[in-house]
């Protein structure tokens, strides 16, 4: 099968069309032909040996997609060849076929196609773990969502919202907070401009706010964290600024709030029905309209570097989206 083709861990210009054997499935698991995979920034990551997977060489990147299913391993129950389906794979998904786990499969309603779909689930999943399972967020409460118009920051508006929270989406352009506004940000400061603890100050009457959501890291960390209200939560979700922040722990002390890590992976790894239960709860959320996916761009199989270029230097608005064949 044709895939884009990591033969070393490095630069994303090293990765080329290529034929990788066809996948086939172990028991659990369903191999997917791929119509559309979604792009994050994990897979620059993974390409470059920085994350906290290394898949054997050579491998494709891509971690989410969806097609339809072509093979079922053993063991597997509830899926049947030629079901449209979105799944995790965590890489090879800018492949013709990829392979992936039962447990984070999902049956795609007529409602969603495969492009929106195939943009779902990993930041969508990972905002959803991060605010319902890891801050536990109330409906009372103030959300600030650092680099609010990326494809998780994004997610995390929307879901904010969902959950009934006050957004506060934060990015460095107004470009970018209008597309967030569009998505439901009650406020937002431009980080560009305004200094965000003045702002943060300003917008929640000196009281800060009960949960930032970063996924930028960086310089923004400590103000965000000098900005929690008390028993806040600060979630590190990561590091797309290149820099992981060190940060005052005494700050953790004085404002009496919790620094939580959110590693979406490895809780749909070890509690997949959990996992499960908040994938339907998207779906359901998007057939009732209170999420809508922004799939910025489509590239083909062939373009699949330009589209990894485009998240590694932070230049999209929403999701880029990979399409490979069928749909």
């Amino acid at each position: 099968m044709k895939g884009l083709v990591c033969f070393e861990f490095g630069p994303i210009d090293t990765l080329a069309i290529g034929d990788l054997p066809d996948p086939v499935p172990g028991p659990g698991e369903v191999v997917i032909d791929v119509h559309a995979a979604g792009v994050n920034f994990p897979d620059v990551l993974i390409v470059q040996g920085r994350y906290q997977f290394r898949p054997e060489r050579p491998f494709a990147p891509g971690g989410e997609v969806a097609g339809v299913i072509s093979a079922i391993g053993p063991g597997v129950e509830g899926f049947e060849a030629g079901d449209r389906v979105a799944a995790v794979t965590l890489w090879g998904g800018f492949a013709e076929k990829a392979v992936a786990k039962a447990s984070q499969t999902l049956k795609l309603p007529a409602s969603i196609d495969d492009v929106v779909a195939s943009g779902l689930f990993l930041t969508y999943a990972t905002a959803i773990h991060a605010l319902k399972d890891r801050a536990v967020i109330q409906p009372s409460e103030t959300l600030l969502v650092l680099g609010a118009a990326g494809g998780v920051g994004l997610a995390a508006v929307e879901i904010g919202v969902a959950l009934g929270a006050t957004v506060i989406a934060a990015a460095s352009s107004e470009e970018k907070l209008e597309l967030a506004r569009r998505h439901g940000a009650t406020h937002t400061i431009n980080y560009g401009q305004e200094d965000l603890r003045a702002r943060l100050k300003e917008l929640t009457g000196g009281r800060g706010v009960d949960v930032v959501f970063d996924p930028v890291g960086g310089d923004l960390a400590e103000p965000a964290l000098r900005s929690i209200a008390w028993e806040g939560r600060f979630l590190v979700v990561g590091f797309a600024a290149g820099e992981i922040p060190k940060l005052p722990l005494n700050l953790v002390l004085l404002k009496g709030c919790q620094v939580v890590g959110v590693f979406w992976g490895s809780f749909a790894e070890r509690t997949p029905e959990r996992n499960r239960a908040n994938l339907a709860q998207l779906i359901a959320w998007y057939e009732a309209g209170q999420i809508r996916p922004h799939v910025a761009n489509a590239y083909p199989l062939e373009d699949a570097v330009l589209a990894l270029r485009e998240v590694q230097e932070r230049r999209v608005q929403g999701k880029l989206v990979v399409t490979v064949g069928g749909g």
